[in-house]
């Protein structure tokens, strides 16, 4: 690459994000391509099985395995799920009413699921728990401490999950901010850790309607972002009972939903938020 500056042009290198696709397959028959960053591949596939309503818990699913057919190339950038229980009666419906999409690194899933159908799925969650405003201006540091590809390439994005107490649980890197929210989610499944109350997830960009889809589905109450929310982010948050927040940058953040989980802050809620009923 050639860096251009004031002082003028030189020749250098650059380290850049890893971008390949990921085929899911379900008993080896084609599901979906996904643009992400390859690892942790078994966790992506199970996270976005699980958004995807394909997967409802740890039991429904079996092995998840990269391809290992000794004739295919690129053999590590397709990954083979077997389902079990209900989600195995349910394989053929599935595969006949799945279209073929194409979940690129920048939007994920975006519209596929609704705010109504998203209601069919998952209940409300309830207020189990309660955080330090003080833990909260601390999780973007934790997060950013744990974006080595970052650093690397200035081009993946992070999540993690933390507890409530601050304590991080796990972080994960993609060049798709939602791929890294299914790695955490995934991960979580695989272990038979699902649901998450008690939990905080923080994302390093903004938070979109697919972020809030998956932490909803995952059972997390608090979800954190160092940017923006979508309108629509905000609307899911509120029906999925999610204590959204954005902006969180050194010692200020926005609270947009659900504002009760943060210790001390009843009492100073503006009469906006105590008209909506917060």
């Amino acid at each position: 690459m050639v860096r251009v500056t004031p002082g003028g042009a030189t020749a250098g290198q650059d380290t850049a994000a890893v971008e390949e696709p990921l085929e899911i397959r379900l008993h080896d028959r084609p599901f979906v391509v996904i643009m992400r960053t390859p690892g942790a591949d078994r966790e992506l596939a199970a996270g976005f099985l699980l958004a995807e309503g394909v997967l409802a818990h740890a039991d429904e699913l079996g092995a998840v395995e990269h391809c290992r057919h000794p004739e295919q190339r690129q053999i590590h950038n397709v990954v083979n799920v077997f389902l079990m229980a209900a989600a195995r009666s349910r394989l053929d419906a599935v595969l006949a009413a799945r279209r073929n999409v194409h979940a690129n690194s920048s939007c994920g899933i975006c519209g596929r699921v609704t705010i109504d159908s998203l209601k069919t799925r998952a209940a409300p969650l309830p207020v189990t728990c309660t955080i330090d405003p003080a833990v909260l201006c601390g999780l973007p540091d934790a997060l950013r401490a744990h974006q080595a590809l970052f650093d690397q390439t200035g081009g993946l994005h992070g999540a993690a999950l933390f507890t409530v107490g601050g304590l991080l649980v796990l972080a994960a890197e993609d060049v798709g901010r939602h791929n890294a929210v299914d790695k955490l989610t995934g991960a979580m499944l695989i272990e038979g850790q699902l649901p998450l109350p008690g939990h905080v997830l923080m994302v390093s960009g903004r938070t979109s309607f697919e972020i809030v889809q998956k932490a909803w589905l995952a059972g997390i109450e608090i979800v954190c972002a160092v940017s923006a929310p979508t309108s629509l982010a905000i609307e899911l948050a509120n029906e999925a009972g999610i204590t959204m927040l954005g902006f969180a940058r050194g010692q200020t953040f926005n609270v947009y939903s659900h504002p009760q989980r943060l210790l001390g802050l009843g009492s100073r809620l503006p009469t906006s938020f105590a008209e909506q009923g917060f």
